[in-house]
């Protein structure tokens, strides 16, 4: 379970990772020019439905949003879309780059 004050901070973090104002945000998933601040202040929880509009707004899944080990789920997901069409040899090539660099 997540807590509230991880809960705003991803939001905030993803949406800032994003380059988007709070108010830009809130109009595009249709709600009033206040309501993503009235979120990242802790003055209200989106909805579910709301919930499932930011994470599609975010270009994420619920399931990334609460990862919280995940700092940008973005571009882990078009790092994982471009591995896709490597042959076994440039995947080991690219497992070997990812773990060097996770150990600086």
């Amino acid at each position: 379970m997540i807590e509230k004050a991880d809960f705003i901070k991803r939001l905030v973090d993803l949406r800032t990772a994003k380059g988007v104002s709070a108010r830009d945000m809130s109009l595009s998933i249709g709600q009033s020019p206040g309501y993503i601040n009235n979120i990242e202040s802790g003055v209200n929880y989106p909805s579910m439905t709301v919930f499932f509009y930011i994470c599609d707004y975010l270009g994420i899944s619920p399931k990334d949003f609460f990862d919280l080990e995940t700092v940008a789920p973005t571009k882990v997901q078009a790092l994982l879309s471009a591995a896709q069409g490597l042959n076994s040899d440039q995947l080991e090539h690219l497992i070997a780059i990812t773990k060097d660099l996770n150990r600086k």
